[in-house]
């Protein structure tokens, strides 16, 4: 596939893929079957005057380590040119969160890219939460930073650049040409970029308030740029992600809480309340809510409350359209970011030029058809679209009996977002581009340690202003006023509410304390179970084995190498390239701890499968996700997991206690030619 310049075709939103089609099987990722391993291949072919990473570069051995288990200092910088490592870290990051599982499909992908999520993708709560955080971090931030945009333009501090902006509305408004002014405004920060700084100067979300001036950001200080909050972050985009991860837990609270009836502002304070002497109702399960339904005189049983099943059947039957639809509409926001703002390696012009072709018309139109022409025609399809319900769809059923595949053919991913890729699509490229040239990405470092509290570095790139306005119409002093950390905010604690809350934390954690080590104990009668369970040939009982690694253990392995178990027994997942299509093997062999496995011939694997013939990976876990919560709680410490890897005859291999399962995901995803459907 030729990704090289922009040409005509490429500028009209016209599918030439039939996402229906079945185009066989590709063995390796230089078949480049989609434009992600196209783009990939091409990745070594930069132009001299252009930067090249280190993951761009052709090497020769079987696989260059580029800082693998290595401090970030330590990484060879930049692993992609045009990308700092940070930002690359964090599509990873956030591309392990997102992708349980993927399949191989035999058709050609909608727009030229795989990696789409399935329309079968079965609901889990996981992946729900997972899609509700993509929400707040694509949408809910980016609808945010535009309302804050909007309060410094209102707000009149920034008096230059507000003054522009209302003396061009005025004077279209008075020649009526209003649409004109807003279409060739749009079409100029589609297709010139830097127009976008000018009319709209950065600034740091956290530091402007409603009113569109300084503020004391809510965390205390500005530990980062693109957060609501300002909190700290060890690594970029880590503040948002944490936002997004309270975000859903927040709502899960709220639900709960209105569940089980909690209302702590208004239940009268006595000096004794029977509440405080039982932990907080939020961390109960749903149970509460029926109990509290039975001790105000209803009856929440099946047999008095008919609505129950019924209801709860509707509801769970609609999450999965639910989930879908959130996840499409981060998919959508993420095209658009990524079709006004290319990443590396995709093309930096032909998308935003594609898009402006399509806005351009509209200026023109603007200016030779009047107000009125406009309204008769909107009115006159809104009452068709009403009332025209019934030609609307023989006229689809029409188009269904002549042309089968038109809604595929027509969906935006396949149109105008042809070739604009997700940020999972953007991160399976970038992955590619590594195995392509034998040099894997580096997995985001892992810092267990909490960020300090310093301020993030504030340039003319995060905050400026247009002409000669300050930023925010603020001096230096009251900016470093902002910036600068103040322990007290973010930590304060007033009220009476608030004390009656922290009373309960206080209580609460001693009880949770004591469950800490009822259930601590526990576990590790289990974990003894499980071994003698494991050597009478449990199968349960082998996955779980490892699971729970020891504390302070050396969990560092790869990028060749993987620690892991197989049916129990302790060894390595490894990697071979040296042949010409590359294997996942597994051995117990102890010798891979000292020596490795590259260029041994000596090694007797208990298993190997060429990466060609991988049809699904799946992510997995020892334990399910109520008992592996409880583990992970009562033991405090992280579990490993596995993957389960099918290859084409339907043979299951599952690799379990994986400290690295991401990073071995994303390798095996990466080096071959399949084209995956996200599940």
């Amino acid at each position: 596939m030729s990704t090289g310049g922009v040409v005509y075709k490429d500028l009209l939103p016209i599918p030439d893929t039939d996402p229906t089609e079945h185009e066989g099987k590709s063995a390796t990722l230089r078949d480049a079957p989609t434009d992600s391993h196209a783009l990939a291949l091409d990745g070594a072919r930069v132009p001299p005057t252009e930067e090249k990473g280190a993951a761009q570069v052709e090497h020769q051995k079987e696989v260059v380590d580029l800082g693998w288990n290595e401090p970030k200092e330590h990484v060879a910088k930049p692993l992609v040119g045009g990308l700092d490592n940070e930002h690359v870290w964090m599509l990873v990051r956030r591309f392990n969160k997102q992708i349980y599982q993927v399949k191989e499909i035999p058709t050609a992908p909608p727009g030229g890219l795989d990696l789409n999520v399935a329309d079968e993708e079965e609901f889990t709560p996981d992946k729900f939460r997972a899609n509700l955080e993509r929400l707040y971090m694509t949408i809910i931030i980016g609808i945010i930073g535009f309302a804050k945009h909007i309060a410094r333009i209102r707000s009149w501090r920034e008096s230059r650049r507000t003054a522009w902006f209302c003396s061009a509305y005025f004077a279209a408004w008075t020649f009526d040409m209003i649409v004109p002014l807003l279409s060739v405004t749009l079409l100029t920060l589609i297709v010139h970029p830097p127009a976008r700084e000018v009319m709209f100067p950065p600034a740091p979300i956290a530091l402007v308030s409603s009113s569109g001036g300084v503020q004391k950001p809510k965390s205390g200080t500005l530990g980062s740029i693109d957060s609501v909050t300002g909190a700290p972050e060890n690594h970029k985009g880590e503040a948002v992600e944490q936002e997004a991860t309270n975000f859903v837990y927040g709502f899960a609270t709220i639900a709960l809480s209105s569940a089980t009836g909690k209302q702590p502002e208004v239940e009268p304070k006595e000096d004794k309340s029977p509440d405080d002497n039982i932990p907080d109702t939020t961390r109960l399960a749903m149970g509460v809510a029926h109990a509290q339904d039975k001790a105000s005189g209803n009856k929440p049983d099946k047999d008095h409350d008919k609505t129950k099943v019924p209801l709860e059947t509707a509801m769970w039957s609609k999450m999965r359209p639910i989930m879908h639809a959130v996840s499409d509409i981060a998919d959508t926001w993420e095209r658009f970011a990524n079709m006004l703002d290319p990443t590396p390696p995709f093309p930096q012009n032909k998308f935003r030029l594609r898009l402006g072709v399509v806005i351009a018309p509209i200026f023109f139109l603007s200016m030779f058809v009047s107000s009125y022409v406009f309204m008769k025609g909107v009115t006159f399809g809104i009452g068709f679209g009403f009332f025209g319900d019934p030609v609307i769809q023989r006229g689809f059923a029409l188009l269904d009996r002549k042309f089968p595949k038109w809604k595929k053919l027509l969906e935006l991913r396949n149109t105008l977002l042809k070739g604009v890729p997700t940020n999972a699509q953007l991160t399976i490229t970038l992955l590619r581009l590594g195995e392509a040239n034998k040099a894997p990405l580096p997995p985001p470092p892992h810092i267990t340690h909490p960020p300090a509290e310093q301020t993030a570095h504030v340039g003319s790139d995060e905050l400026s202003a247009m002409g000669v306005d300050r930023a925010l119409n603020a001096t230096k002093e009251e900016l470093d006023d902002a910036i600068a950390y103040d322990p007290e905010v973010g930590h304060e604690v007033s009220g009476e509410g608030s004390e009656k809350d922290a009373k309960h934390v206080k209580k609460g954690s001693k009880i949770l304390s004591f469950f800490r080590g009822t259930a601590k104990g526990a576990v590790e009668t289990t974990r003894g179970a499980d071994k003698v369970k494991a050597a009478a040939g449990s199968t349960h009982a082998k996955n779980r084995l490892g699971a729970l690694p020891p504390r302070n253990a050396d969990l560092t392995s790869g990028p060749v190498e993987f620690k892991a178990r197989f049916d129990g027994k302790k060894g390595h997942a490894y990697i071979a390239t040296k042949s010409t299509i590359p294997c996942i093997a597994f051995s117990t062999d102890k010798t891979i701890e000292k020596i490795g496995s590259v260029d041994r011939e000596d090694l007797h694997p208990l298993w190997s499968v060429p990466v060609s013939d991988i049809i699904d990976i799946k992510k997995v876990g020892g334990f399910g996700w109520k008992a592996k919560m409880v583990v992970g709680w009562a033991m405090e410490r992280e579990l490993a997991d596995g993957l389960i890897i099918t290859d084409s005859k339907f043979n299951e291999y599952r690799i379990m206690a994986l400290p690295l399962r991401d990073e071995l995901f994303n390798r095996l995803i990466a080096m071959g030619g399949q084209k995956w459907e996200s599940w």
